[in-house]
């Protein structure tokens, strides 16, 4: 393969009050995507911590390479580990997202709010595969092993642990590769 293969997390901000529990699986995931050798994106937050900065943290604890897609036009983000931030110019809640899944190969969900369902609904029409890490509540519980809608176009795959989440991305991804290259 030409490129590396790239692997978002997507996950709850700070607000939502998840775990330290929560946040540790998120880091794990960061750090498998990266000794994987995929590349890590995430939503990076200007005001907040979050599940996907998390995820951050661990994929540069293990010498990842990770990229933060941010809304506004500056490059000024919570998380210091990100190597690569791209400012959007929009606002969060919407082209954002767009921009930071499409980025991708595929992704993995870790809980998640409404930014984390937009996420997934973009991920679905744009046929990119998605993983939930189940037990980790949120989104990622509720859409875990299902279709978004009727149309049956992809499953949301579920995994039970960090690593089945990164082995099924990454599967996943290099078919998703492989059929739009």
């Amino acid at each position: 393969m030409s490129r590396r293969v790239q692997i978002g997390v997507m996950g709850s901000c700070a607000d939502l009050q998840y775990t330290k529990i929560i946040e540790q699986l998120a880091e794990e995931l960061g750090r498998r995507i990266a000794e994987k050798g995929a590349v890590l994106f995430f939503g990076a937050e200007k005001d907040c911590d979050s599940l996907s900065t998390a995820a951050c943290r661990g994929a540069r604890s293990a010498g990842g390479l990770t990229v933060g897609v941010t809304y506004g036009k500056r490059k000024d983000i919570v998380e210091k580990d990100a190597i690569i931030i791209i400012p959007t110019g929009m606002e969060r809640g919407g082209g954002r997202e767009f921009v930071l899944v499409l980025c991708c190969d595929a992704i993995i969900t870790v809980s998640g709010g409404s930014g984390t369902l937009n996420e997934l609904v973009v991920a679905y029409q744009a046929d990119i595969p998605m993983v939930a890490l189940t037990g980790t509540g949120g989104w990622s519980d509720q859409v875990a092993d299902t279709f978004i809608d009727g149309r049956n176009r992809r499953k949301v795959v579920a995994a039970t642990t960090p690593e089945q989440a990164v082995d099924e991305a990454f599967r996943l991804a290099l078919e998703y590769i492989e059929k739009y290259k």
